[in-house]
């Protein structure tokens, strides 16, 4: 049973993983970012906190699938 626990998790880190690198990707990519890189060069924190820990996450998914 505890096995069957722990693939559950692992299924549901991936999902929520690829949703948030998606996010991250999305703010990255919204037209305000867009204005704000054009204008100060930075990117925000926004976009790398969700495409970092969207692939973290997925990271975990997949070890505890394994």
């Amino acid at each position: 049973m505890k096995n069957s626990n722990g693939k559950i998790i692992g299924i549901a880190l991936i999902i929520i993983g690829v949703a948030l690198a998606f996010w991250g990707y999305d703010v990255y990519d919204s037209a305000s970012s867009q204005l704000t890189r054009a204008v100060s060069g930075d990117t925000p924190v926004e976009a790398y906190a969700g495409m970092a820990g969207g692939l973290l996450c997925v990271l975990i998914g997949i070890m505890k699938v394994k």
